[in-house]
């Protein structure tokens, strides 16, 4: 049975922000009252994944269907999950992503073969699987995700979503209203749309040298500085590297690679036992490798008041 004890992220290379959007979008959704309808399937690409994906899972649980026209399989199951998805009204939505057309997506979430089918739900990828399934069992899994989502809902009833018709009229929104985007911040999402980190580092560099408490700017910063590293990376050549714990290079790579997969505990984890064991000059590249991770996630992200507070336990 999946967990939704507490809520995660799909943070990578898809979307540098998603932690802190997944926790807006959850307070948009509790302000807004009754919600339009929302369409059961909709095709997904590395622009769009933060609202068709991310977005939505605060809402309703996404069953993410990561396809590929080279995959026989791919053709068996997704009008599967097509059917059986369409069949809850709404109650779930099918978000498809062509693994061909949009590789980041597939590299963030470590994608190894198609096709694959997750589960996500309040910005978290909670269950899946990698196989073609006969229509029984897909139901079957379906029926248990929305089984943990309902028992979530019962543990937590104020994350609820209001019914359409509660609260005013149904499909009713108000028009978005706020500040102008900051050309800088601007200027760094279209590098990073563009794989031009540097320029999107400078952009970051700009607005904090006029805002230096701009939450977003930092987290931008600290999230391009995790790609920049992490571009380049083999996975696998990482994980053997760090099998030797005398490695700081990997275990500090490992720990990027971790944080872009959502594993944000334990890249924590993994860096604060690097600076126990450490001294000198490692301990201190390990702690300064550790606090430029802690700025990649919102301030009340509950993740760092624990890593705070192991790694002063480390330290002192």
């Amino acid at each position: 049975m999946a967990d939704f004890s507490k809520p995660g992220s799909l943070y990578g290379a898809v979307d540098l922000g998603a932690r802190k959007q997944a926790l807006e979008a959850q307070a948009r959704r509790e302000a807004a009252g009754p919600q339009a309808a929302t369409a059961s399937v909709v095709d997904v690409t590395e622009e769009t994944f933060t609202s068709d994906v991310i977005d939505k899972s605060m809402t309703v649980p996404v069953v993410l269907d990561l396809w590929s026209p080279r995959a026989p399989g791919s053709a068996q199951l997704s009008p599967v999950l097509e059917k059986v998805v369409g069949d809850l009204g709404g109650k779930a939505v099918l978000a498809k992503v062509n693994v061909d057309a949009s590789p980041q997506i597939a590299q963030a979430l470590r994608v190894q073969a198609v096709p694959t089918v997750l589960a996500i739900f309040q910005g978290q990828a909670v269950t899946g699987f990698q196989q073609v399934l006969p229509e029984q069992e897909v139901r079957r899994w379906l029926d248990e995700l929305m089984g943990a989502v309902e028992q979530f809902y019962q543990a937590n009833p104020g994350a609820r979503p209001p019914e359409a018709g509660e609260a005013g009229q149904p499909g009713e929104q108000e028009a978005p209203s706020g500040p102008p985007a900051d050309p800088d911040m601007m200027a760094a999402e279209q590098a990073i749309d563009r794989g031009d980190f540097d320029a999107a580092m400078q952009a970051y560099q700009r607005l904090l040298a006029r805002e230096p408490g701009n939450e977003d700017a930092k987290m931008g910063l600290a999230g391009v500085g995790l790609l920049k590293r992490t571009s380049e990376a083999d996975p696998a050549d990482v994980q053997r590297r760090a099998q030797d714990l005398a490695d700081l290079d990997a275990q500090l790579l490992a720990a990027d690679l971790e944080m872009m997969s959502g594993a944000v505990d334990q890249a924590f984890e993994r860096i604060i036992a690097v600076v126990k064991r450490t001294s000198g000059d490692e301990r201190d590249k390990a702690r300064r490798h550790l606090l430029g991770l802690f700025e990649a996630l919102p301030a009340e992200d509950p993740s760092l008041a624990k890593a705070r507070r192991a790694l002063a336990s480390a330290l002192f």
